[in-house]
Order: structure tokens, then C-alpha cells, then sequence
């Protein structure tokens, strides 16, 4: 469990920043988490700050919901570059579904906690093809603190780390639930991959 490194500390010289990532697949608990350290900032009297992609309306239009049914009020964003302008004054900044913004939210990022705030990511790290999603991997590597979360695989009930797409869509971004995706480990991600391919040709 993740615990924070000085969380309601203030330091002589101003508060001090950083980043955290909270990367994985599908149904692997990552707005969970994020909601979890959020719901902790605010207990501790921290003044908090959470935004999502206008998108990602699946379950509601401004809340961050996971998928057990876990809520948090949040901001719907069309741009990165809106969280700079709405951000104010506040010590703690929340961004989920990360994955679906431009490669400019790795510069909002860097830009918040360069500022003193200390920003929590929550995003895919990878897509419904296994490749590295969006501005993640980037996200990744600028951050000071990365949490990789994992969910229990579908077909074999091990651990895993990729989301197998149900549908025959190729689009990159699709939002969806169980109807689908599904968690898979890596061999059960492979062989859908290869079973698609010969269904294809």
C-alpha cells in the first residue's frame, strides 16, 4: 500500500511536489486507489483538486467512479491545459484516465508539481492491442512515485496486467466495461490476439 512520503508536512521554503503514476489494466483498481490517497489528502485537510477527461462519461458526468462503485467529485476537462487554469491555489491535484489526453498533460504534470502540488495519475498503461497507451509511458518516466496495480485474469484467474478487448473494434480509445474488455495475463492476452488474427483473415 501506498503510503505518502510527507503527506500534510510544510516545509520552510514552501511545499514540495511531485508526481505519482498509478498505472495497469482494466478492472485492476487504479481509480480505486487513486480515490483511496485522494479521500486520505482530504482528510488530512489538504485542499484537493480532481479532474477526469470530458470523455469518460461512463458512469457520471462530473464524479470519478471506480468500478465497484466507489465516487468522488471531480472536474471534466476538454484539455490538459485546462488543469493549469483550474488548479488555483491547491496543495493536491487528482487526474484520471490519464491515457486519454495529449502528450500535454506530462508538461501539466511536471508544471503542477514543479509549483509545490503534489499531482496523483491514474491511467491504462497499455491498449486494447498491448501497446503503450497515450502520454503513459512518459508519465511514467517523469514521476517520482509508480504504482503498477494488477487484475485477476478472466480466463485463468492469475494475475494480470493487460485488457483484451471483446469487440471487434479497432478504434484505439472505446470506452467500455466487462461487455467489452476483460483482464487477461499475458499467455490468455496472446492467444485472444492470435485467435483474432486468424477470425480476421
Amino acid at each position: 500500500m501506498f503510503i505518502e512520503p510527507h503527506l500534510g508536512s510544510r516545509r520552510e521554503h514552501g511545499r514540495v511536489g511531485w508526481i505519482e503514476v498509478i498505472a495497469g489494466c482494466m478492472f485492476s483498481g487504479k481509480t480505486e486507489e487513486l480515490i483511496r490517497r485522494l479521500n486520505r489528502a482530504i482528510i488530512a485537510r489538504q485542499k484537493v483538486e480532481i479532474f477526469k477527461p470530458v470523455i469518460d462519461k461512463r458512469y457520471h458526468h462530473e464524479q470519478i467512479v471506480s468500478h465497484n462503485a466507489n465516487s468522488i467529485r471531480s472536474t471534466p476537462v476538454n484539455f490538459a491545459s485546462d488543469i493549469l487554469l483550474l488548479a488555483g491555489d491547491c496543495e493536491v491535484v487528482g487526474i484520471d484516465e490519464a491515457q486519454f489526453f495529449d502528450d500535454a498533460i506530462i508538461e501539466v504534470c511536471n508544471t503542477l508539481a514543479n509549483g509545490g502540488k503534489r499531482v496523483i495519475v491514474a491511467g491504462l498503461d497499455m491498449d486494447y492491442e498491448g501497446k503503450p497507451f497515450g502520454p503513459m509511458p512518459n508519465l511514467l518516466a517523469v514521476a517520482e512515485f509508480v504504482t503498477k496495480v494488477h487484475a485477476i485474469c478472466a480466463q485463468t484467474g492469475e494475475l494480470a496486467s493487460f485488457s483484451f478487448r471483446l469487440t471487434a473494434s479497432e478504434q484505439q480509445v472505446m470506452l467500455g466495461e466487462r461487455k467489452e474488455y476483460e483482464a487477461r495475463n499475458r499467455q490468455s492476452f496472446m492467444e485472444g490476439m492470435k485467435k483474432r488474427k486468424k477470425t480476421d483473415l
